[in-house]
């Protein structure tokens, strides 16, 4: 081998040592705690825990108007979002049939007083001629009881006509009240029947300026909810944007769909601007509890768990360990769920066992053990810090 090709190769035996040697430190730097895992200090501030559901925005008055008779709609006097009055006219139903309804039973009550007249002349004269002994009782009690007929049939007659111009009169259907149309189900000229069921035609909201939601919540949710609990709400149109309610009813009929209950929980909810239409999807939470200056772990610190933990003997709900160790510090039995976490402790990962309390979903009260404000808990591991070195040594050819 010539000169050159030995330079060569020492100069390559430096190399794969100097690249040995950065290696190796490397991986034991990544062995650093403080480096290895990502932590959080704890601290203190506000918890509200809530319960979710989604529902729908309804009026709080939705008045579906129908008709009494049947016809075809003749005239059209409102539209979709048109603002009407109570008594104003919304459609009118072609009108000749039960027009001529009522002109039959006019002429009907015509007949019936003209026969009353006349049963009331006989009876006048039948009761002068009987005084002077001209006729006997019995034509007299006729003549009364002719009388008698006659004004029961003038009374029918006149009822009758009297539901006749009802009828024609509901041939205009008017608004009962106030409010913005929402829904328009007829057109001109499609005929309506008016049968056991009165058929919708128009939908009125009578105030907009006040809404409510419909939700269903859980049974397991619904022990903590109570009547005039704040709420709050977005929707899909303004998501950007968070609504606020109050809880206003609670319903006491549950709902069974594939055995899980369900309460239906009505939420009031001001719409001054007129920004939330009907049938919107709401996403509702409510604040059922609140802590002020709680002690706060985050959810994620509560996850974490080393990947050379060992599993707890007994197999039950019991702390973690680390390296066969128990945990430092359990806290005083306190009403609440049961959970670890990992404290970084100089160089030394030391697991805590914590009472808990109420969570947002992002953080938990601290309601036991012995974690304190301004421990620094494990909240996940680096990326680069997740795998120890290796002993494998490097090849050099």
């Amino acid at each position: 081998m010539n000169r050159k090709g030995k330079l060569l190769i020492g100069a390559l035996v430096v190399a794969g040592l100097a690249g040995a040697a950065v290696w190796y430190v490397a991986g034991r730097g990544e062995q650093d705690p403080a480096k290895r895992y990502r932590t959080v200090d704890i601290g203190r501030g506000a918890v509200t825990q809530t319960v979710s559901a989604n529902g729908t925005l309804n009026p709080v008055v939705l008045i579906s108007v129908g008709t009494q008779v049947s016809g075809t709609v003749k005239k059209l006097y409102v539209d979709f979002n048109d603002k009407v009055r109570a008594g104003q006219p919304l459609l009118e139903l072609d009108d000749a049939l039960v027009s001529a309804s009522e002109r039959q039973s006019a002429a009907t009550v015509a007949n019936a007083q003209a026969t009353l007249d006349l049963a009331s002349a006989s009876e006048l004269r039948m009761k002068a001629l009987l005084a002077d002994e001209y006729v006997s009782k019995q034509e007299y009690d006729q003549a009364a009881q002719a009388l008698k007929s006659a004004r029961a049939q003038l009374a029918q007659a006149q009822a009758q006509n009297a539901r006749d111009r009802a009828n024609l009169g509901f041939t205009v259907i008017r608004s009962p009240v106030d409010g913005v149309v929402i829904d328009r189900v007829v057109d001109l000229g499609q005929t309506v029947a008016a049968s056991f069921q009165t058929p919708t035609l128009i939908k009125i909201a009578k105030d907009l300026t006040e809404m409510r939601i419909d939700t269903s919540f859980a049974e397991a949710d619904i022990g903590s909810i109570r009547e005039g609990l704040p709420a709050k709400f977005t929707v899909d149109a303004f998501p950007d944007r968070q609504f606020e309610g109050v809880v206003q009813q609670i319903r006491l009929n549950p709902t069974t769909q594939q055995n899980v209950v369900t309460y239906n929980v009505r939420i009031s909810v001001a719409n001054p601007d007129h920004l939330l239409l009907p049938g919107m999807t709401a996403y509702v939470s409510i604040g059922v509890q609140h802590r002020q200056d709680a002690l706060l772990v985050p959810n994620a610190a509560l996850r974490f768990k080393p990947a050379n933990a060992a599993r707890p003997e007994n197999g039950g709900g019991g702390p973690s360990t680390v390296n066969g160790a128990p945990p430092a510090g359990k806290g005083k039995k306190r009403d609440g769920q049961s959970a670890t976490v990992y404290v970084l402790d100089g160089q030394e990962l030391r697991p805590v066992a914590v009472q808990l309390g109420i969570t947002d979903n992002r953080n938990s009260e601290v309601v036991g053990g012995e974690l304190g404000a301004g421990a620094r808990v494990v909240v996940g591991e680096n990326g680069n810090g997740s795998k120890p070195p290796s002993s494998v040594g490097m090849r050099m050819f």
